[in-house]
């Protein structure tokens, strides 16, 4: 299951909450809202962090903002994409997460590209030789999808004599574990802990785990969170395991490539080569909220197992801070291509999406 596969939660009996601080004002307010008001859709939204935000103590400080701004009519005249805008904005302004956000359901269904449009690059993009002895892959996301799940395990297959590997998740955006089960077994030569995920308690015992992949082995949970450590095995293959190893990252790499870029760093198996990532961190999914809204609820976190730290808002940083436009020059350059070709064989290579966010 992905990053964003939260299922929806009822929410009916979840408008009258009290407010952090016990305000009758906040909680009558929220008890009285109109069904599908923009009241509603910000009492509820305070419902949902209360109970499942990944910090609690965060999550009570987003519903008493929200509550006492039901009470004082902020959100009153507010509907469609200015609300969920405003949303947005006064939760950032508590505290930022990357993933936190309010959309209007209808909107970005409707904004969705058409299959076969054009308007978005396939998740597995220029996997091939790109030098004698040198394999070239770009992921644009880790999908829940097995169809990509399957060109993630024929492109380790098909280069499995590869001297040098190069993993291009610079316009990877997240999803999911999926791609990197089928991935790392070719890179390691024993058992290895990649990263350690841990989930809010509540949510993982109303939900289930997010994640069904049997690599995940639960180890050290509390009282609060479920923890589960992702490992790796080894698999059959010998080949790859002393090739040399180079990830891509730049502002753009978030969430679940942000997951494969951290267990590449903290092993010490790939060489990060670019930008810092984007420093989206807290994992979750898409929950339902009345009016026809939706807000992407964080309940869990992925840290470095050793230091305990996460990357939320500062990224992962590279092993080698170069631009992310000559990050794949860079190791071209490295692997003993002449500075010529190296640019000539990146050039042709450029992503189809952009590597940096457009300046609003």
């Amino acid at each position: 299951m992905s990053y964003g596969a939260l299922i929806a939660a009822g929410l009916a009996s979840q408008l009258a909450f009290a407010s952090e601080d016990g305000s009758t004002d906040s909680a009558a307010s929220c008890a009285t809202a109109v069904a599908n008001s923009s009241e509603a859709t910000a009492c509820a939204l305070a419902s949902e962090l209360e109970r499942g935000f990944v910090y609690p103590a965060v999550g009570e400080r987003y519903a008493a903002m929200l509550r006492g701004n039901v009470a004082s009519g902020a959100y009153a005249s507010l509907g469609g994409r200015e609300l969920a805008e405003r949303l947005t904005s006064d939760l950032q302004a508590v505290q930022s997460d990357g993933h936190l956000r309010v959309s209007v359901a209808e909107a970005d269904a409707e904004h969705q590209p058409r299959a076969g449009s054009g308007e978005r690059p396939s998740m597995v993009e220029q996997p091939g030789w790109i030098a004698p002895g040198i394999a070239f892959v770009r992921f644009n996301g880790f999908p829940g999808d097995s169809a990509v799940t399957a060109e993630a395990a024929k492109f380790m297959e098909e280069h499995k004599e590869a001297e040098a590997i190069i993993f291009d998740i610079r316009t990877n955006g997240g999803g999911g574990i999926d791609q990197m089960d089928v991935i790392f077994p070719w890179l390691f030569d024993k058992p290895t802990r990649l990263v350690t995920m841990a989930t809010r308690r509540s949510i993982d015992e109303e939900m289930g785990s997010m994640f069904g992949n049997p690599t995940l082995i639960e180890s050290g949970s509390t009282p609060q969170e479920v923890v589960r450590e992702h490992w790796i095995a080894p698999n059959e293959h010998g080949e790859l395991r002393d090739a040399r190893v180079y990830v891509l990252t730049g502002p753009r790499t978030g969430s679940a490539a942000e997951h494969f870029a951290l267990a590449m760093k903290h092993t010490g198996r790939a060489t990060l080569v670019g930008e810092a990532t984007y420093g989206a961190n807290h994992f979750g999914g898409e929950n339902l909220l009345p009016g026809g809204f939706t807000v992407f609820v964080p309940v869990g976190r992925t840290y470095d197992p050793v230091t305990g730290k996460d990357w939320e808002g500062d990224g992962v940083a590279p092993d080698v801070e170069v631009s992310v436009e000559q990050a794949l020059e860079w190791v071209l350059r490295q692997e003993g291509i002449p500075a010529d070709e190296a640019k000539t064989l990146s050039d042709a290579r450029t992503p189809k999406r952009p590597l940096r966010k457009k300046a609003s």
